[in-house]
């Protein structure tokens, strides 16, 4: 008999635990922090990929450029 292993992640992430906690934490009025903080696990990734879009296509461009 073969057994298959098609493990997939289905499941909420670190950042998303994290937030989920924050937010808990600011609705029970635990912590004093701004939205913009207890919303940064989410928002912050987005962030990363944004710096890094341009980073990459610098890359692209003086790769082209030396050829």
């Amino acid at each position: 008999m073969a057994s298959s292993n098609n493990a997939s992640s289905s499941g909420i992430g670190f950042g998303g635990l994290l937030a989920i906690l924050f937010i808990g934490l600011k609705l029970g009025k635990v912590i004093d922090w701004s939205w913009l903080w207890v919303l940064s696990p989410i928002w912050i990734p987005f962030a990363f990929v944004l710096m890094f879009i341009p980073i990459l296509g610098i890359g692209y461009l003086i790769k082209k450029s030396l050829k």
